[in-house]
């Protein structure tokens, strides 16, 4: 397989990791310099450059705004954008399914549903949404498999219409949940179910950047794996995987690294379909480099997402789903057209 071919030569794969990782470390840099820049009066650079470098003479309003509202938002956006995108290239080496991304699958989909009926109890955030949100996810993601393993069309496309479903019905719940809901929380879980990032609080992201720390990091060791998962199961087995154990791991730790996600953002559509597959284009298929390809480049993406929806509108701003769904929905579909010739 093209992915292992560098298995034997751990130095020039050492040296393209780390090539690879500098060069979306710098993308992810400039996204988060743009991100903090923008404001509603234009892009304050030079401001935001003093402020960072702690040089005198700044206005201590913007350094305010920037160290109390801008950053948090920047860096929720990272957090959410790499989860997401990490959580897409995943799904597609377990299912062997370039389609598979937690938006389409319904794990998003459940995962709000978790997250709302949470909210609508009173719990808080953390830990008593995020536990019900990881349920929802669970619990989609296993509704999803055992639909399109029982059905008689082919697994990919079984698949992706199992996922259609499970979101259709996910969605009702959620409209259901919102029906009923009567008082001032409506606007916000409304705004939310958009994909929201207006609402990033310090303490909460840093409490879910601890959360994220140890999935990434597990996802990162499993990276050899996923590529001999790609080659069946049967081959992974054969060359030393414990097909079991690290099919279920990736999925336990990725459903959780997603409903975290959902639980700060809301529903953010196709971002785990958008990067891997920019990724694969430019680095191959070998998750080695493409797993900190996809932390880096997923964190970029959603920043300068976030960065549009701010800045399109004339007044105010757009919830960043938005701008997802419009960038997703047609490369989804023109990836679905190219799967089926």
């Amino acid at each position: 397989m093209e992915a292992e071919t560098t298995a034997d030569h751990p130095r020039p794969l050492m040296r393209r990791i780390m090539g690879v990782s500098l060069v979306m470390a710098l993308l992810l840099a400039v996204a988060a310099f743009l991100g903090l820049a923008a404001g509603s009066s234009g892009f304050a650079v030079g401001q935001v450059a003093a402020i960072l470098w702690d040089q005198g003479g700044v206005d201590p309003i913007m350094a305010d705004i920037i160290w109390r509202l801008s950053l948090p938002r920047v860096l929720l956006a990272s957090l959410v954008g790499a989860a997401l995108s990490l959580g897409g290239l995943v799904f597609q080496a377990l299912l062997r399914n370039p389609l598979a991304e937690p938006y389409i699958l319904g794990i998003s989909g459940g995962a709000a549903v978790g997250a709302i009926a949470g909210i609508l109890l009173g719990f808080a955030r953390f830990p008593g949404v995020s536990l019900l949100a990881f349920a929802g996810s669970m619990a989609t993601l296993l509704l999803v498999l055992v639909i399109s393993s029982t059905g008689k069309a082919m697994r990919k496309d079984g698949l992706i219409l199992a996922g259609v479903m499970v979101n259709a019905f996910c969605s009702s719940v959620i409209m259901f949940l919102v029906s009923v809901t009567q008082d001032s929380r409506l606007y916000n879980i409304l705004f939310w179910l958009m994909g929201d990032l207006s609402m990033a609080d310090a303490g909460q992201t840093f409490i879910l950047g601890w959360a994220m720390i140890p999935c990434f990091a597990g996802i990162m060791v499993l990276a050899r794996p996923m590529n001999l998962l790609l080659m069946g199961e049967e081959m992974a087995a054969n060359m030393g995987v414990n097909v079991q154990a690290v099919s279920v791991t990736l999925l336990v730790v990725t459903s959780f690294m997603v409903s975290a996600a959902v639980c700060h953002s809301g529903l953010l559509g196709f971002v785990g379909l958008v990067m891997p597959h920019l990724l694969r284009l430019g680095f191959g298929p070998d998750h080695r480099l493409l797993v900190p390809a996809s932390l880096l480049g997923g964190g970029a993406y959603l920043i300068l997402c976030d960065l549009l929806a701010r800045s399109l509108p004339t007044q105010g701003e757009m919830p960043v789903g938005v701008i997802t769904a419009m960038i997703g929905a047609p490369l989804f579909i023109f990836l679905l057209q190219r799967s089926r010739r």
